[in-house]
Formats: C-alpha cells, structure tokens, sequence
C-alpha cells in the first residue's frame, strides 16, 4: 500500500525556509560562541569527562581540517538546506563540463555579507552540485580560525569547508586521481565591507595567490560569479576613510575576520532585522582556464594568467547579466 502525504501549506513552507536560514546565520554568529562556552563550562561541570575526551580527540584529530577535512553525506544532504535553498531561491548554473580525471580551483565572487551562495552550492546538495558535476567533489575554504573552535570545527568539516591556508590547498589540489574542486571567495572577509545592493566591486586586482597556487599545481582556473549575492542584505554606509570604515579594518587586523554592519528584514516584520531578503541568488560557473603547470613561476607568468582570469571572469559577468536583471551599464569594478 502507497501512502501519500499532503504537500505542505504556503505558510508553513514559508515558516520552515525562514527557519533555515535563521539556523545558518546563528551557525555562523553564535555557534561557534556556543561552542566554546559548552566546552569550558562542561570542565565544570559533573560531565567533565566529556571535554576532556573531546580534547585528547582533538590533540589526535589536530591535522585533519588542513587534510581534507572530513565531510558527513547525511548532514550535506539535510532538508533544511533545501529550505534555505527555496528561501532566496539559491540554484546553481554550470557553463561547461568538469572533467573528473582533473583537479580544479574555482574563483568565487563576490563574498557578499555571509556568503550564502557558496556555502549552500558548494557545502551542501541543496542545489544539485553531485548531478550538476559528476565524479567531482566540491571543498571550500574558509578562515582558518574557525577551525581552532571545539565541536564547531567539526561541523564545519562535515560541509566539505577546510582551513584557507596554502597546505591544505595543496592537499586537495595535488591529488593525482583528480576529482576536486577548491572554491576560494578571493575576496575574502575585507570584500564584505563593500557587499550592498547594486555593488558590483570586487577587491581582486592585487590578489593573485590562488593564481599562483594554480600554476604551481597546474590546476585550471575556473571563474563563478553569484547573481544576487549582494543584494540580499542593506549595510551601514562606510565610505573608504570614514571613521567606521576604520575601525573595521583595525578590527579585521586583529580578529581577522571583518563586521559589516547590516541589515535586513525581521522573522516577523520587513522593516528591519538579520534576516537576508528573499531575493534570487544565482551562482554562474564558467568554464576552466587551462594553467601550465611551474613550480616557481615568474611573477609575470603569474600577471598574465592573472589577467586572463579576470577577463574570463569579465565576459562571464557580461554574458549572464541580462538574466538577473543587472542594469546594462553596470559592469564589474576590480580594486
């Protein structure tokens, strides 16, 4: 006997995606905090035992983040990054096929204010990434300090996230049976500084590590700009030179991680509050940039591979535009 179930209400289903992406925002903003304070005040406690197994298990397992961490199907595939998915909606778009035989590194833009659309394309099969790319597997980097948190660490890994650091980058992209896709947010945390609607600024003009890193690995270069990715949350006005643009940047020297502050709707009300807007978020991955493979590359191998990912880039933005509703004078400004 078939048993059916009745699909879900519009308010219920509206109910459910906003709880997703309450729950990733709160992974990002307070889990980690929650973490730590589990972990000191269970020292304290009659479960004492629990931390300290814990620590010796991290002593051990000290090693794995910059190692290809250590990704959990189950969680990767959970429905409720389903839900954030249809939220935006979130979908994912490929513009060429991925051998699996190779290795690739893929240039995400732009960081926007909590990276959504990386996480969720890349970290997650909300969006299809397995069947969108066969026989590939997807690692993305993130700030390495996360990774130094207790228990948070290790439900970071189980997305596919490792450490942005040149070790393990060079992990996943010198295995030789091929199959892995490194996804670098190039701009980084200071790029989330400029994330707002309309912006289309991305801080990529003097970095060129990962360029670097891909020659020296012979690894191709892929471009992927997100569509929507800055529009889905407003942020205080911070001019290069005022007095709160400052202070962030003093603050990101010491933290190393920047605090945009922005804004958007409530879970109850469109006014103001944490929650992103529901606006489309669509990520565009372009096809590979073949790299000659140097150890020591010149720095002017390395501007000119440089340069040609950014035109790369360029006429991927151009091309795609239109269908997201970008304005035809708009194009991307590298600084």
């Amino acid at each position: 006997m078939k048993i059916e179930f009745a699909p879900l209400s519009v308010p219920l289903q509206r109910r459910l995606q906003t709880a997703s992406v309450v729950q990733w925002i709160f992974s990002f903003l307070g889990l980690a905090q929650c973490c730590t304070a589990a972990f000191i005040v269970l020292f304290f406690t009659r479960f004492w035992l629990v931390s300290t197994l814990y620590a010796a298990w991290w002593l051990i397992d000290r090693e794995k983040p910059s190692k290809g961490g250590r990704r959990i199907h189950i969680l990767r595939n959970c429905i409720v990054w389903r839900y954030m998915r249809d939220y935006f909606p979130i979908t994912l778009m490929k513009t060429a096929e991925l051998d699996p035989r190779q290795n690739y590194l893929v240039g995400f833009h732009p960081h926007g204010v909590l990276a959504a659309g990386a996480f969720l394309n890349f970290c997650t099969e909300a969006s299809g990434f397995s069947t969108l790319f066969p026989g590939i597997t997807p690692h993305l980097m993130m700030l390495s300090l996360w990774f130094r948190i207790p228990f948070f660490r290790d439900y970071v890994m189980s997305g596919g996230l490792i450490p942005s650091d040149k070790e393990s980058a060079s992990y996943v992209l010198q295995k030789p049976e091929g199959g892995n896709l490194l996804a670098i947010i190039v701009g980084g945390a200071q790029e989330a500084l400029d994330a707002r609607p309309g912006s289309f600024t991305l801080l990529l003009k003097n970095r060129k590590g990962f360029v670097r890193l891909a020659i020296q690995h012979g690894t191709p270069l892929v471009p992927a700009f997100s569509f929507g990715e800055n529009d889905v949350f407003d942020q205080v006005k911070n001019p290069k030179g005022s007095w709160l643009r400052r202070i962030q940047h003093w603050l990101q020297q010491i933290m190393g991680i920047s605090l945009p502050l922005f804004h958007a709707r409530g879970i109850f009300q469109y006014s103001f509050g944490l929650i992103p807007y529901r606006r489309p978020i669509c990520t565009v991955v372009g096809k590979p940039i073949p790299v000659q493979k140097k150890h020591r590359p010149s720095e002017e191998e390395v501007d000119q591979v440089h340069q040609k990912y950014l035109n790369e880039l360029s006429n991927l933005f151009e091309k795609h535009k239109a269908k997201y509703n970008v304005p035809e004078d708009s194009h991307l400004e590298f600084i």
